[in-house]
C-alpha cells in the first residue's frame, strides 16, 4: 500500500512496462508507481519545498534519499586518544611481570597530573584556544573508554566544532558570533579531523609540552623508574621495537567508532624508531613540568644501581666475573653508589637536575675498568694477550683471560647482531589494517591500493616459496646469552685476571701508568659542546671496538657512551698525578 504524496506527474509520459497505461503516482518513498497495476519502477522524483505533506512521517521521506549521511563515530579529544594508548602500554607492562600497580597507582597519577598542569582537565577552566568560543562537551562521558580509565571529560574549543552542530550548544554563541564566523566555516571545512581538537592541537601555543607518541614512552619510563622495575630505558625501547609494548600503528588500538583522519595523522602517525637520548630528554622535560616529588631512592638492592647493572652487562658481554670487583671499586671511588646522587629529584629548582641514564652509566664504568686493566691503546692489551696465551698453553692453574680471543669472539657476535638488526628493520612494517587518510574521500583510494599491495605480496610469496614468519623474539633484557649449550663460542666468565690486576701490590685504580684520558682539557663554555662529540679517528681501534660493542647492546649512539665515560673519568681521576706529556704523546699518536 502506497501513501501518495501530492505532486504532479505530468512531466513523465512513459507508459507502464506492465500494463502500458500512463497513470503515474508518487509513493511515500518518492518512487513512481502505476495506479492501474501498482507496479513500482526505479525512477524517483525529488519533492519540492512548497509541498505540504499530510499524514506522513519525516523518517519516511529521508529514508528514500539516495545519499545517506555517513556516521563518523564518536566525538573525542586528542588527549583521550593518548589516554587509550597509555592504558594499552600499562597493561602490556603488567603482562610482562612489572608491578601490578603501575597502571592504576603510578601511570594514572602521572597522567592526571599532566592534564592538570597543562589545564586540559581537572581544573576550573580548561584551556580554550580558539576565537569561536563554542563550548563542546565530549560524548565519551558514558563510553567504555571512560569506564576503563576514569577520565573526566573536559570542555574545549576547536575549529572543527562548527562542523558538527549536533554536538554544540545552540544557545551559547550569539547571532553576531555566527555572523562573524560564517565566512570562516568554509575555510575550516577543508581541514577536517576525526577528533574534535585535531585541527587546532598542533597550533596550540599555551601547551608547554604537547602530547606525542614518544611522550607515551616517557610516561612509561617515569613509571618504571618510580616503581624501580627491572627494565632500563634501552630494554624498554627493545621491547617497543619487537612490538611487545604498543607504540607503532596506534590506530589499531582505537575503538572502531574513534575515527582518525586529517590532522590526526600528524599527531599519531609514527614513521621512525624512538631513540634513547630523545626519550630521556622528553622524560626529563616531562618530570620537570609535573614537578614530581623525589623519586624512591636507588639503593644497592635496586636494579638501577651501578653495581647491579655492571654485573648484568659483564655477563651479557662475556667478560670475566672478576671484573665486577673492579667495577665496584670504581663506583665507590667515584661516589656513584650514593643514593642521593643516583635518585632523581625533579622538583629541584636551584639547578636543572640531570636524569641519569643508568644503563649508559653502567657500561661507561665497565669501559673505564677495561681501560684501567688493558689501557685500550692498541699496545698494552695485545701484549697482555700474548702473555695470557703463553701461560694458558703451559697449563699452570686457571685459564687467564685472553683479550685477543675475546675480541675475535665478540666481533663475530656483533657483526651477526648488526646483520639481524638490519634485516629486521628492512622487514619492519609501518602499516596497519586500519587506514589513516587525510580526507574522507582518500580512504577509498588507500583501501584499493592496500588490497592490491596485499594481493601482489601474497602472489610473490607463493612464487618464491617464502617460509612463514616465525614471529618476534620473546621478551628478554639480554641480547647475548652465553649459557646456551653447543653455541660454538668461548665463554670467558670463569677466566682469571692473573697477571693483569695487580691486587697484591695494593695498586689503586687511578694509578695505572698507561691510562689515558678521553678529554685532555674540558671546555667550560656553556655554548661550546665540542668535548661531547666523538671523532672515531682520534681514538685507538680497541677503544672504538669496545664503544661499538656497548652501543650495539644498548642500541644507543657511540657518542652517548663516550660522553658518559668522560663524566665518569672526571669524577674518578680528578686527583690523578699530572702526566700531561705522556697523555699527549699517546693522544697525538691517533690524531
Amino acid at each position: 500500500m502506497h501513501t501518495e504524496i501530492p505532486s504532479t506527474t505530468s512531466s513523465y509520459k512513459e507508459p507502464c512496462p506492465q500494463c502500458s497505461e500512463v497513470n503515474w503516482g508518487i509513493s511515500d518513498e518518492c518512487k513512481y508507481y502505476c495506479k492501474s497495476c501498482h507496479t513500482v519502477i526505479e525512477k524517483t522524483k525529488d519533492i519540492e519545498d512548497d509541498f505540504v505533506i499530510l499524514n506522513t512521517r519525516i523518517q519516511s521521506i529521508s529514508r528514500g534519499l539516495r545519499k545517506k549521511k555517513a556516521e563518523w563515530g564518536w566525538d573525542w579529544y586528542i588527549c583521550e586518544g593518548f589516554q587509550l594508548i597509555l592504558i594499552k602500554q600499562a597493561e602490556a607492562l603488567e603482562a610482562l611481570g612489572i608491578c601490578p600497580d603501575i597502571k592504576d597507582n603510578v601511570m594514572c597519577n602521572l597522567w592526571r597530573r599532566y592534564l592538570q598542569k597543562t589545564k586540559q582537565a581537572y581544573c576550573k577552566r580548561p584551556i580554550s584556544q580558539q576565537p569561536m568560543r563554542v563550548v563542546v562537551e565530549s560524548s565519551l562521558a558514558s563510553s567504555e573508554l571512560d569506564s576503563e580509565s576514569d577520565f573526566c571529560s573536559t570542555q574545549a574549543t576547536s575549529e572543527s566544532d562548527m562542523e558538527a552542530p549536533s554536538v554544540s550548544s545552540a544557545g551559547i554563541a550569539s547571532s553576531e558570533e555566527h555572523a562573524d564566523t560564517s565566512g570562516a566555516e568554509s575555510a575550516i571545512s577543508s581541514v577536517q579531523s576525526g577528533s574534535i581538537d585535531g585541527g587546532s592541537y598542533l597550533k596550540t601555543k599555551s601547551l608547554k609540552i604537547r602530547l606525542s607518541m614518544p611522550m607515551t614512552l616517557a610516561f612509561c619510563y617515569l613509571s618504571l623508574l618510580w616503581v624501580r622495575a627491572s627494565i632500563t630505558l634501552s630494554d624498554l625501547l627493545r621491547l617497543v621495537f619487537y612490538r611487545h609494548i604498543p607504540y607503532y600503528n596506534p590506530q589499531q588500538y582505537f575503538p572502531e567508532k574513534m575515527k582518525l583522519y586529517g590532522p590526526d595523522i600528524n599527531v599519531f602517525e609514527i614513521q621512525n624508531f624512538p631513540t634513547h637520548d630523545k626519550i630521556l630528554k622528553i622524560s626529563q622535560e616531562l618530570a620537570a613540568l609535573l614537578a614530581l616529588p623525589p623519586f624512591p631512592p636507588i639503593t644497592e638492592s635496586c636494579y638501577y644501581h651501578p653495581n647491579v647493572l655492571c654485573m648484568k652487562y659483564l655477563m651479557e658481554l662475556n667478560l670475566p666475573d672478576e671484573l665486577h670487583n673492579w667495577t665496584c671499586c670504581v663506583v665507590a671511588k667515584a661516589k656513584l653508589d650514593d643514593a642521593t646522587v643516583l635518585s632523581y629529584k625533579s622538583g629541584s629548582r636551584s639547578k636543572k637536575e640531570r636524569m641519569i641514564p643508568y644503563d649508559v652509566l653502567a657500561v661507561a664504568i665497565i669501559v673505564v675498568v677495561l681501560k684501567l686493566m688493558f689501557a685500550l691503546d692498541d699496545d698494552l692489551e695485545w701484549q697482555l694477550a700474548k702473555n695470557a696465551e703463553r701461560k694458558n698453553q703451559e697449563g699452570n692453574g686457571s685459564t687467564i683471560f685472553d683479550f685477543q680471543k675475546w675480541h675475535m669472539t665478540m666481533r663475530l657476535c656483533m657483526n651477526e647482531e648488526h646483520r639481524k638488526l638490519e634485516e629486521e628493520k628492512a622487514r619492519f612494517s609501518w602499516e596497519s589494517d586500519r587506514i589513516m587518510a587525510y580526507s574522507r574521500e582518500a580512504r577509498a583510494r588507500f583501501l584499493k591500493r592496500k588490497r592490491m599491495a596485499n594481493n601482489l605480496q601474497n602472489r610473490f610469496g607463493r612464487l618464491a616459496g617464502a617460509a612463514p614468519d616465525a614471529g618476534n623474539r620473546g621478551p628478554s633484557s639480554f641480547l647475548f646469552n652465553w649459557e646456551e649449550q653447543n653455541t660454538g663460542k668461548i665463554c670467558f666468565h670463569g677466566h682469571s685476571l692473573e697477571g693483569i690486576a695487580q691486587k697484591n701490590k695494593k695498586q689503586s685504580c687511578s694509578q695505572k701508568k698507561n691510562y689515558w684520558l678521553n678529554i685532555l682539557k674540558k671546555c667550560r663554555s656553556r655554548f661550546c659542546k665540542h668535548w661531547k662529540q666523538y671523532d672515531e679517528s682520534q681514538f685507538p681501534s680497541s677503544y672504538r671496538f669496545v664503544i661499538s660493542l656497548f652501543s650495539t647492546v644498548l642500541r644507543v649512539e657511540p657518542s652517548a657512551i663516550h660522553y658518559e665515560v668522560g663524566l665518569v673519568e672526571e669524577k674518578l681521576l680528578h686527583e690523578m698525578p699530572s702526566k700531561s706529556k705522556q697523555r699527549k704523546k699517546i693522544r697525538k699518536k691517533y690524531v
